[in-house]
């Protein structure tokens, strides 16, 4: 049975991003559309659904174009119908794991920022609320 395919419209509802940053997506090659439509229209699956989150949810992080690219490679060749060897699998898992240490120590930077941003905001409201009692 084929996959449900969307238009872009639901795709950009359902992601969350704009049809401009999903056409852009797909200009610089991290996420093309599985089909077009006998009008043209791009249609996706699931699957490029999938993909177009892992993208999102590094975008926060600052990981760059190239980063994302070469992330999004390395878990294609992962789950690649021809199963990578078991060497080129542990190489594969290595790549990945780094991604996952520099996301972590970027979410912590964060984490402090936010405390930091929390902070401020608090002081705001306490020198407005002694201010007007």
């Amino acid at each position: 049975m084929a996959e449900r395919q969307m238009q872009i419209g639901e795709v950009a509802e359902r992601t969350g991003l704009s049809l401009r940053t999903i056409r852009h997506y797909e200009e610089v090659g991290l996420v093309i559309p599985s089909a077009r439509s006998k009008g043209g229209f791009r249609l996706y699956t699931e699957t490029d659904v999938d993909r177009l989150m892992v993208i999102r949810r590094m975008k926060p992080l600052d990981f760059s174009l190239e980063e994302m690219r070469d992330l999004l490679a390395i878990v294609d060749r992962i789950t690649a119908d021809d199963a990578p060897t078991a060497e080129e699998r542990e190489r594969l898992h290595e790549r990945l794991d780094s991604y996952r240490k520099v996301a972590d120590a970027r979410c912590e930077t964060l984490r402090a920022q936010l405390m930091a941003a929390e902070d401020f905001a608090a002081t705001l409201r306490r020198r407005l609320n002694a201010q007007n009692p």
